[in-house]
């Protein structure tokens, strides 16, 4: 049956009264596998994609006779079609209802969807708002990461239709909420108090918790008597919590709470458990640059200095000798109850290598070394238990050369047989001898001239204040133009040819520097000691000789 002519003049009237963008009640029609047929009234039917009526599931939430609100997005898209959108019908609502909740400063709810610059970025429905860091909350927070996917209450303080721009505050919500809850507690909150709370944010250093109107801090080191290395390693956003008010500044309004002190501490009497000089075995908790931390019992962590972590390493970083996680021994070298702290050390829960080799070996023991480093200063050598020696420069030969020519016969790794000259346990000092391993000319020509001896050679140096004299291959002495005669003589070289042979008595050896002293005119003297030593023994056997003869006898030698 036809339309009559009234019935499309009142459509067609209807039509222009509509316009774009209006809200619109349509009854669902048909539907297929990609739209929906919607009937809003007009002359033709609307067209919506079915994207469009899909939950947050992925799911088609119409059927064929709902009644739905559209928004007019087209009459006529120049195929006779009237083109209608569920997701604008949604903003454009939702638009509405946010207006009215600004005017009536209503409480709206959204969900943090991400952080942008200066804030976040809050979903209230199908319309995304911005919350200002500064209306986060009503003290300053620096990291919003606490925030990401968490329903929040909210007031909107700022819409612009043609920006598309709404802002939002939370802190508005939460000083409202917070002055009635605050006042109360204000007046029963004191130190030592034990109160309930809801971890609100987590930060590097500690965690927040609202106590009902007013926050605290809850300091990381406060959270347990074990160590911590993040707040979230104990506490989540949300979690109730019973805490102790551990300081409270009424006129800063400033709260510092407690966790740990909930329970005994582990520290008290730690002494009498842990006495200086006890083996126990920890498990390290905590690597650091200057040592690791170790966890000797369930709250109680001590620390082992680098220093003490190996007998032969003591510069080398503490992950060289231990990881997280890993179970060592450790004796205890000092506690100090008071302020938590108690030294460790895992070297001296092991032999000393140093004291070992005491016990194995003394002063004059040759032994096999292999030369690990070579410096300006002599060798170090590997010794049994993974220590080191030292063969100083002045150990290594027993000629005079230089540090460079000394060092050169050597490279490392090379294997040495030495003799050991001192053992220092205590300074972990060993002393080793190259040189030692043979007597050498000097030491031989001094064992078999003493002092006194009467002996000959060759001048090899003159000089004005004396020569030195050239007693054996590699040994010479030192004639002081003092020594030369009993008459006073001003310059040696007046007396004395190089080249010439002479006769000198030994005045003095030093073994240490190696030194020589010589005399002339104390050979007169030795002489004369010698004739007459000889001239006693004949006078009391025969009696024969004079003193004269002996003594000419004794010049002849």
């Amino acid at each position: 049956m036809s339309e009559s002519f009234s019935e499309l003049f009142e459509n067609s009237e209807s039509q222009q009264n509509v316009k774009v963008g209006a809200l619109l009640m349509g009854t669902v029609v048909s539907m297929n596998r990609e739209k929906a047929v919607i009937n809003v009234g007009l002359k033709s039917e609307g067209f919506i994609s079915l994207s469009q009526f899909k939950d947050a599931h992925g799911e088609i939430e119409i059927s064929e006779g709902d009644v739905v609100e559209v928004a007019l997005e087209s009459i006529d898209d120049g195929l006779g079609h009237t083109l209608l959108s569920r997701e604008k019908a949604k903003r454009i609502k939702m638009w509405q209802e946010l207006e009215t909740a600004m005017t009536s400063k209503e409480v709206v709810t959204g969900v943090v969807t991400g952080v942008v610059k200066g804030g976040l970025t809050v979903d209230i429905g199908v319309i995304k708002a911005f919350l200002p860091g500064s209306l986060v909350d009503v003290r300053p927070v620096k990291d919003f990461d606490y925030l990401q996917g968490q329903e929040i209450e909210a007031i909107v303080i700022k819409m612009d239709e043609v920006r598309n721009n709404i802002v939002i505050s939370r802190k508005a919500v939460m000083q409202e909420v917070n002055s009635a809850d605050r006042e109360a507690l204000l007046e029963t909150l004191e130190e030592g108090k034990e109160i309930e709370g809801i971890v609100k944010n987590l930060a590097d250093y500690g965690a927040f918790v609202d106590l009902g109107g007013i926050d605290g801090l809850l300091h990381i080191t406060d959270i347990s008597w074990q160590r911590v290395n993040h707040p979230s390693e104990k506490l989540a956003i949300g979690d109730k919590i019973i805490v102790k008010v551990l300081n409270y500044d009424k006129e800063k309004m400033r709260v510092s709470l407690g966790l740990k002190q909930l329970t005994p501490s582990p520290w008290d009497s730690i002494s009498e458990r842990l006495p200086i000089g006890k083996k126990v075995t920890g498990e390290v908790s905590n690597l650091t640059d200057y040592g690791a931390f170790v966890r000797i019992e369930a709250g109680v962590e001590g620390l082992v200095h680098v220093s003490e972590m190996d007998w032969t390493n003591a510069n080398a970083r503490p992950s060289k000798f231990v990881k997280l996680g890993q179970e060592v021994e450790v004796v205890v070298l000092d506690v100090q109850e008071a302020k938590h702290r108690i030294s460790l050390s895992m070297k001296q829960a092991q032999e000393n290598p140093w004291e070992s080799f005491e016990g194995s070996f003394t002063k004059g023991d040759k032994i096999n070394v292999v030369v690990k480093s070579i410096t300006d200063f002599g060798l170090f050598v590997g010794l049994p238990g993974g220590i080191d020696g030292l063969i100083h420069l002045a150990d290594i030969s027993w000629e005079k050369q230089s540090a460079d020519q000394i060092v050169s016969d050597f490279s490392k790794g090379q294997e040495l047989e030495v003799v050991i000259l001192n053992i220092d346990a205590e300074k972990e000092r060993i002393s080793l001898g190259i040189k030692q391993m043979v007597e050498d000319d000097f030491s031989q020509y001094a064992n078999s001239n003493g002092k006194g001896s009467i002996v000959k050679g060759t001048a090899v140096e003159v000089d004005a204040r004396g020569a030195v004299i050239e007693l054996a291959e590699g040994v010479t002495g030192y004639l002081r133009v003092s020594e030369i005669s009993q008459d006073r003589i001003e310059d040696a070289s007046t007396v004395i040819k190089q080249g010439a042979e002479l006769e000198v008595v030994i005045t003095q050896i030093d073994r240490r520097t190696r030194k020589i002293a010589l005399s002339i005119k104390a050979k007169d003297s030795v002489e004369e000691k010698a004739a007459m030593d000889d001239y006693n023994a004949q006078v009391s056997g025969s009696g024969s000789s004079t003193f004269g003869d002996l003594l000419k006898q004794a010049k002849d030698k």
